[in-house]
């Protein structure tokens, strides 16, 4: 459970956010982007008890996603990017460390490339800076590649929204537009990943949607940066590793 919750009117947006932990003035907050169709409770349930320890947590819900209600507005990476900004303007919050997975990467990435000075530390879970780091399998959807959610996944994501979003039938509609939104034509240059200051670490699953291949090829680009290829796990189950990532973010945040 959070240790507060709100929401604040940002870009148009009746942004929900939970605030966890309490570190002392000397820490970075950590800002946690869930992934897309995602609540923060499906991306972040299994590490969040942890990372909060000492440290103060900001999870937003992004445009659209649980109890964040969607409008008319295209959902672009640019656009959500602005909307975490704002929101920690509005919570007085000048630099913080970021931990985004899949969508929520994006959305991170593109805060790190446009706004360097609000971003102490970096982590990309699952994320990629180009359409072709993906496997042609998850660009050109098979629903059989074992690399896609199952049935089961997609029930659980409908689940969770139903549960909490302001409007639970537009489910189908809003799946789309996320659908659109990940699927975009990506605003970055290699040129833009070598010109990262914050200190980044790069974690995927040995059977993500990322290939490894460009994982490697962005730890290359950014300067200094961390790969982690965590064994036998998925798109859907790396947040789940939590004995693997815990210490990984910890060491690394710290």
């Amino acid at each position: 459970m959070p240790d507060s919750s709100a929401h604040a009117e940002v870009n148009g947006l009746h942004m929900y956010y939970e605030l966890h932990g309490s570190g002392d003035g000397d820490r970075r907050p950590l800002v946690l982007l869930h992934g897309g169709v995602h609540t923060i409770e499906l991306s972040f349930a299994a590490v969040l008890p942890a990372l909060a320890y000492g440290r103060r947590i900001v999870a937003p819900e992004l445009q659209g996603h649980g109890r964040t209600a969607d409008t008319a507005r295209e959902m672009t990476v640019a656009n959500l990017a602005s909307d975490v900004l704002a929101l920690l303007d509005e919570l007085g919050i000048e630099q913080a460390d970021f931990l985004g997975f899949s969508l929520g990467g994006l959305t991170a990435l593109e805060i790190a490339v446009r706004h360097p000075e609000r971003v102490g530390r970096l982590v990309l879970a699952a994320t990629h800076y180009r359409q072709d780091g993906y496997h042609d399998e998850v660009r050109t959807p098979d629903y059989a590649s074992p690399r896609l959610p199952s049935q089961a996944d997609f029930q659980e994501m409908a689940e969770a929204y139903a549960a909490v979003a302001p409007h639970p039938e537009h489910f189908q509609d809003f799946l789309v537009k996320v659908t659109g939104a990940a699927h975009a034509t990506l605003p970055w240059t290699a040129d833009d990943l070598r010109a990262l200051t914050a200190p980044t670490l790069l974690v995927i699953g040995d059977n993500d949607f990322v290939r490894v291949e460009h994982a490697a090829e962005m730890q290359a680009l950014i300067p200094a940066a961390r790969l982690a290829v965590l064994p036998g796990t998925t798109h859907v189950t790396l947040m789940r590793r939590a004995s693997v990532l815990v210490p990984l973010l910890t060491e690394f945040l710290d």
